[in-house]
Formats: C-alpha cells, structure tokens, sequence
C-alpha cells in the first residue's frame, strides 16, 4: 500500500524538521516548503494527500494560501498556526481549511488531526485539479473565461481583457473562493507590483481598476462585492467548464 504524503508549508525550518521526522516515524512521506511558491510548486507535483499549512509565510499571506491551493487540489487543509483568535480561525474554515491547530501543539495531537483528515478526505477520493487539457484550468463566470495558465481574462468573443499581473492574482484569488469574504490583508499580497504606502489604499485601488475593466457597478455589483469594513466577496455567477 502506498504510502500518504503530506506537504508541510512552513517557514520555521526547525519546526518542519520535527515535524517531518515525527510524521515519517508515522509511515508518512513528508515534503516540506518555507514558502508559498515552493508549496504550490510541489502540490502541483506531488499531490500531497494532506496539507499542513502555517499561516506566517515570507512570502505570501498564509490565508491567501488556501483558495490558491484549493484550486489545484481537494486534498484536506490543516492551517497550523500561532493566532490563537477566534476570527483567525473562523477565517481559515470560512476560506475553505479543513482544520486549524494552534501552536504550540503536541505531536500526537497533530498525528491525529492528519490520520482525522485523511479518512475524512478519502470518503470523497480527493483529486487533484486537472491541467488545463481537461478544461478546469479555466473558470467560466458570467461573460467571462479566466483561464488560469495563461494569466489572461476573455470576453465571449475571446478577446483578451488588459489586466495587470496583480489585477490577475486579485481577481483570481477571489474567484477561486465564490461567496467568501476575503479580508484586506489577506489580498494585500496578490498586489505587490503596485508601490502604494498603505495595504488598504493598495487592495481598494487595484479593486477599482478591476471593477472599471469589467464595467462592474460597486452601487450594484456583478462581481465584487464591497463588504463595509472587512474586505471584497466575488459575488458573480460560476459556469461550469465548457
């Protein structure tokens, strides 16, 4: 029987190696990333029936982590991570995790969690997403393909929209996770070519230029929906792939 493998995404180098010495004692074959690039790299590869997901990344923001994983995966999330407030966690489930540990945690706690999530998981047979050949590549909204391997929005005539990378990343970011408030800070990463002094005015003015491009009305939105204090919500209509 083959063994499960579980990525591990965490930029403690110290803490992943205890934790992938203790999971692979366990029977696990572990492959561990100190960064959100090299995760998504390696889930892509691998496919990881579990993923370990810590929410202090160097490189990207841990929450925005998990609609970018759960787009190339249904393998289970569990964020392993040391804010301890209830919103955070509340965050996490909402976003789409399947877990949430805090740290400091104890090893067996966490065998168990991964041993809780694989049966979990195995009920539904998770499946990695499929490249684009199968079509799942690209996700059909309204008038709209957003087809994720070329970076690129087409209108229905199959002319391509003028959206920056991080327009792109934002968009995405929110598409992959339909009816789900995404905070300020959680997209504040997706906007790193822009060289704005604060992360609110930075989200809020590529939201903007999104909304602009598509024609989207923020008094009476098709796509991105403004919720007062918190962040934006894709609030458009998901197409089935074609």
């Amino acid at each position: 029987m083959a063994k499960h493998k579980i990525l591990v995404i965490d930029d403690d180098e110290a803490l992943s190696f205890v934790v992938k010495t203790y999971l692979e004692n366990d029977g696990y074959v572990v492959h561990p990333a100190h960064n959100g690039a090299d995760a998504l790299t390696i889930q892509k590869n691998e496919q990881c029936d579990a993923i370990l997901l810590d929410l202090g990344l160097p490189d990207t923001d841990g929450f925005s982590m998990i609609p970018r994983l759960k787009g190339i995966t249904a393998s289970p999330i569990i964020v392993v991570s040391g804010k301890e407030d209830t919103t955070d966690k509340v965050v996490g489930l909402e976003l789409g995790a399947d877990d949430y540990i805090t740290k400091p945690f104890e090893m067996r706690e966490l065998s168990a969690r991964v041993k809780a999530a694989l049966r979990r998981g195995s009920r539904d047979e998770p499946k990695i997403v499929k490249e684009e050949a199968s079509g799942d590549q690209k996700v059909y909204f309204e008038d709209w393909v957003l087809d994720r391997s070329q970076y690129q929005v087409f209108d229905k005539n199959g002319t391509a929209l003028d959206l920056t990378s991080g327009e792109f990343r934002l968009l995405e970011a929110l598409i992959m996770a339909p009816n789900r408030v995404l905070n300020r800070e959680q997209l504040f990463d997706l906007t790193r070519e822009a060289s704005f002094d604060g992360y609110d005015r930075a989200v809020d003015i590529q939201i903007g230029r999104i909304r602009k491009k598509f024609d989207d009305n923020p008094s009476n939105p098709r796509l991105i929906k403004t919720i007062r204090g918190i962040g934006y919500m894709f609030c458009g209509q998901i197409k089935k792939s074609a």
